[in-house]
């Protein structure tokens, strides 16, 4: 929606809802950065034995797609 094509009656509540739009994408963002670095940890102290490289591997590559998904 435009800012030009509301009623001025209307601002106060949609900026209140753009204003916590933009806070719920910010913490989303945060949430998948944290979560990517933590798999991408654990995905590399896995990958340290034979065996486990089958689920670490996979692992870090999820946690570097996450990691990605938050920074862009």
């Amino acid at each position: 929606m435009r800012w030009k094509n509301m009623s001025w009656l209307l601002w106060p509540f949609i900026a209140l809802w753009r204003l916590v739009t933009t806070i719920l994408e910010m913490t989303g963002r945060f949430v998948a950065l944290v979560l990517g670095l933590v798999f991408m940890l654990v995905g590399a102290l896995v990958s340290l034995t034979i065996v486990g490289a089958i689920v670490g591997i996979p692992l870090f590559i999820v946690g570097f797609m996450l990691v990605l998904r938050g920074i862009f």
